[in-house]
């Protein structure tokens, strides 16, 4: 005699709150769950435009901030005042592209992508490494220079991951719950970190780990599995730290930067003083000081500095006011998704968003160690920029139910 089916569980469980309606006019449409109890039909493909019209918002603020941090360093470096707006621009078009694309692509498909999206991510990282392929600037080798063009595999990697392990958990949840049925997602997440840190990039690392527990997590894991994850991995960073004597002097840096003003502590200390001079309502678009090459990465990894010293605290907290609701469509795409694996890529790629922009928020106001991390479709970087606003565009057709692009009914 067969026993009981199991009650569904954490990450094997039907999606709640929302099933699939069948129309009168034969398309799929949505219903919803609402708090009272009641429940109403989502017409087909009707997605939540919060998402792309919140990304565009954002990625032309940053073409224009890239533009106002970054135009005198481009004279001095490249004879060229607007190269780094040349580039931006460039990469907010192709983005805007992919997003469109995305979003109308129906996100189901993608599940036959896992293996590949997985494999092209460690095969591009592992190309870093390749002489004459890989880019080296500052002591780390992140880039893959093809002629003009580099590529930064770590922010593709990233939704490669994320990809394979929401197709992984969905085709099976309950092995998820096993420690050797989520070994696949933890070995593409190790596997995809070290190449990371060999780079090397603790700080993309991290991201990645974090967001690797998330997966996991989301994906039904157990608690108990995930702290025979967490605990080695707690222990580890600190070893990490002190084998690279760079990472060690950016650590006292943070406990004391003013003890090496010229030194480690110089770019902490240089964001201090953009934070500092920007006060409630800044300087002025264009107005910023640190730019003239006093604060270094102006137009990348520290821009949240110098918009704070332009446009002031007033304007950092509009800025983050407009992620975090990016971030909380994204989680609301998530929640009423139609399955679980809609579920797990629009979680994963709302986390992904959310972990880079906290972390580059707490490097730039000092909170934590100073590393280099972009703000997603604020910083300088096109690789970034596309595959960012290509994920928002997967993340709109999550909200749609994965339907594709309308088409006009021809008349009889």
């Amino acid at each position: 005699m067969r026993s009981a089916a199991p009650e569904p569980r954490r990450g094997g469980r039907e999606r709640q709150g929302t099933a699939p309606l069948r129309g009168d006019n034969g398309g799929a449409a949505l219903r919803t769950q609402t708090a009272q109890g009641k429940t109403r039909a989502v017409p087909p493909g009707a997605g939540m435009v919060g998402i792309p019209v919140l990304t565009l918002l954002l990625a032309a603020f940053g073409v224009l901030m890239v533009h106002s941090a970054g135009w005198y360093t481009a004279q001095e470096q490249y004879g060229d005042a607007f190269y780094f707006l040349k580039k931006q621009l460039l990469g907010f078009a192709l983005g805007a592209a992919a997003m469109f694309a995305a979003g109308f692509f129906p996100y189901q498909k993608l599940k036959k992508l896992k293996w590949p999206a997985l494999i092209l991510s460690l095969a591009m990282l592992a190309l870093v490494f390749v002489p004459g392929l890989g880019v080296e600037n500052y002591g780390a080798t992140r880039w893959i220079g093809i002629g003009p063009v580099t590529i930064q595999p770590s922010e593709i990697a990233r939704y490669g991951f994320v990809l394979f392990s929401a197709a992984y958990a969905a085709e099976d949840p309950p092995r998820m719950r096993t420690f050797l049925g989520m070994l696949p997602v933890l070995g593409a997440g190790a596997g995809i970190c070290l190449l990371i840190i060999l780079e090397p990039n603790m700080s993309v690392t991290l991201c990645t780990g974090m967001l690797m527990l998330v997966m996991l997590f989301l994906g039904g894991a157990k608690v108990r599995h995930l702290l025979v994850i967490l605990i080695p991995a707690a222990l580890a960073v600190p070893v990490l730290i002190a084998v690279e004597p760079y990472r060690l002097q950016r650590l006292y840096a943070f406990l004391d930067p003013w003890a090496s003003p010229q030194g480690e502590g110089y770019q902490l200390i240089q964001s201090l003083y953009a934070l500092g001079n920007g006060g409630w309502l800044g300087t002025g678009l264009f107005g910023s000081v640190q730019k003239y090459r006093y604060l270094p990465f102006a137009e990348s990894d520290f821009i949240l500095a110098v918009i704070g010293e332009e446009l002031g605290f007033c304007g950092i907290v509009l800025l983050l006011a407009a992620a975090v609701a990016l971030i909380w469509q994204g989680i609301a795409a998530a929640g009423r998704s139609r399955d679980l694996f809609g579920f797990l890529l629009a979680a994963g790629i709302s986390a992904s968003y959310a972990v880079q922009v906290l972390v580059n928020a707490l490097v730039v106001s000092g909170s934590i160690p100073p590393t280099g991390i972009p703000l997603p479709l604020i910083s300088a970087g096109n690789t970034s920029l596309v595959f960012t606003m290509a994920a928002m565009g997967v993340l709109y057709n999550v909200s749609r139910g994965g339907a594709g692009l309308p088409l006009r009914r021809r008349g009889r």
